[in-house]
């Protein structure tokens, strides 16, 4: 049994993969080729938002933005300490400080009720806060509404990790588009991804949307070879648009399969676990199918029942960023973040995907609820 099911996908669309490869081959336009602009154009109108740039990763969706409004030493972006790495490490890559808030034990985003006093933890570092970067984890829209508020009180913007969140809504709003601008990851093990490194930013922003696009390539000017500004590799490559574009094709149906396993283990599992929280008016793209666990023995216990079964499982996350090794400087201590904490010992995730048998999630099931 597989976490995720890639090859059951890629049998259902690899004839319009392989011609779709094809004509990439023909035409030899391996960067920036016409299926790079046609993936944008169609991600745009699918979020939402009148442009989206495409680029090599994820990681590269967030820095992007972060470079665009020229984020440096002295500033301070809020986010969350439970998130992969890439969430604060492109903070940190330009010389910033990440500020760091709990999370809702219920969503396992971001509380925004914690923005302001992070804010003036900033200011007693001497730090100038110039934004937020909510994360949608495991496919959940942060609380966007509450935190757009206090972003348009403190003048700071906000740039949506949307890396898990893609396909998620919230009252048929996509996300992708609630920021100011929005990262999203096209990494092989989301619930859109390529079969390497890929990402796309969204944004409504003229004049931010052209910044990004010249960083994408080297800080190009009218051509590449007039560099106006410092700026990265960025791109994504023309077999990645190509291969998403089919993806796109047939990813409202996944969204549809993820919803039902995921309905399914929720009513079946047993209350020995707190099962994930949808808030009302609210669609998870399903990233990930998380359980907490009465305590961390008990996640322990359940995980090597799974394995001895030949089921996988993950932890999302193990530690919490404000205890990595790689922020210490930060000087943030055991007990600061308590619900990250506590949910980084107890949480882990089942297999998740569209393609999961029923006879896969019956067995799932009755693991999990054995003692």
């Amino acid at each position: 049994m597989d976490f995720i099911d890639l090859k059951t996908q890629q049998s259902r669309i690899r004839d319009k993969i392989d011609k779709r490869i094809k004509s990439v081959l023909d035409h030899g336009k391996y960067i920036m080729g016409p299926e790079v602009f046609e993936l944008e154009e169609k991600l745009s109108e699918y979020v939402g938002m009148r442009y989206c740039i495409s680029c090599s990763s994820g990681t590269d969706a967030l820095l992007i933005p972060l470079m665009a409004y020229e984020i440096g030493p002295g500033d301070a972006i809020i986010t969350t300490p439970f998130t992969y790495i890439a969430t604060a490490e492109v903070i940190s890559l330009l010389g910033a400080e990440p500020v760091f808030v709990d999370i809702y034990n219920s969503t396992y985003n971001m509380d925004p009720n914690q923005i302001e006093d992070a804010i003036k933890h900033a200011e007693n570092k001497g730090l100038n806060t110039r934004g937020i970067i909510p994360v949608d984890l495991f496919g959940l829209p942060s609380r966007y509404r509450i935190i757009s508020e206090l972003a348009s009180k403190h003048n700071l913007f906000i740039l949506e990790d949307a890396a898990q969140g893609f396909g998620g809504e919230i009252r048929g709003q996509k996300a992708g588009s609630f920021g100011d601008v929005a990262a999203t990851s096209f990494f092989p093990a989301k619930p859109l991804g390529c079969y390497g490194d890929g990402g796309a930013i969204f944004t409504n922003d003229d004049e931010l949307a052209e910044k990004m696009k010249s960083i994408r390539i080297h800080g190009s000017g009218v051509d590449k070879y007039q560099n106006v500004r410092i700026g990265i590799n960025g791109r994504m490559d023309t077999f990645q648009a190509a291969i998403l574009l089919e993806k796109l094709s047939i990813f409202n149906d996944e969204l549809k399969f993820r919803n039902k396993v995921a309905q399914y283990y929720s009513d079946s599992i047993n209350n020995d676990f707190i099962k994930p929280f949808i808030p009302k008016d609210y669609t998870s793209s399903w990233a990930q199918y998380s359980l907490i666990a009465k305590s961390k023995e008990h996640r322990d216990d359940v995980m090597s029942r799974l394995k001895e079964h030949g089921i996988p499982s993950m932890i999302y996350y193990k530690i919490p960023m404000h205890l990595q090794e790689v922020f210490h400087h930060l000087n943030y201590k055991q007990n600061d973040f308590l619900i990250s904490e506590k949910t980084s010992s107890q949480i882990f995730s089942l297999p998740m995907h569209p393609y999961l048998k029923q006879s896969e999630q019956e067995k799932i099931v009755e693991v999990v609820n054995s003692q």
